[in-house]
């Protein structure tokens, strides 16, 4: 019974762990605009993707950005089992 509550605690933390982070990608002399894009995929087990296009040049025609002030990217993870990568476009 003991070892069981143990499992079920784990299982809690583990399931509230989760990790998201983002990061510059690129920058570009031009000023910030107002305009911001994005494009995103999924990922499993932290390596296999299966399609999905998160390039700056489809983030920004989403937006229609034209001239481009700087790129982030966003990544995020539950578990090491799913996740994303987010792709986001700054400009004019």
């Amino acid at each position: 019974m003991k070892s069981l509550k143990v499992m079920a605690a784990l299982l809690v933390a583990a399931a509230m762990t989760s990790c998201s982070a983002v990061n510059p990608l690129a920058a570009t002399s031009n000023t910030v605009g107002t305009k911001c894009g994005q494009a995103s995929y999924p990922v499993f087990l932290s390596v296999l993707t299966f399609g999905g296009d998160a390039s700056i040049n489809k983030a920004a025609k989403e937006a229609g950005i034209k001239k481009i002030s700087h790129v982030d990217v966003k990544t995020t993870s539950i578990l090491g089992l799913y996740g994303t990568k987010t792709t986001y476009v700054y400009g004019e």
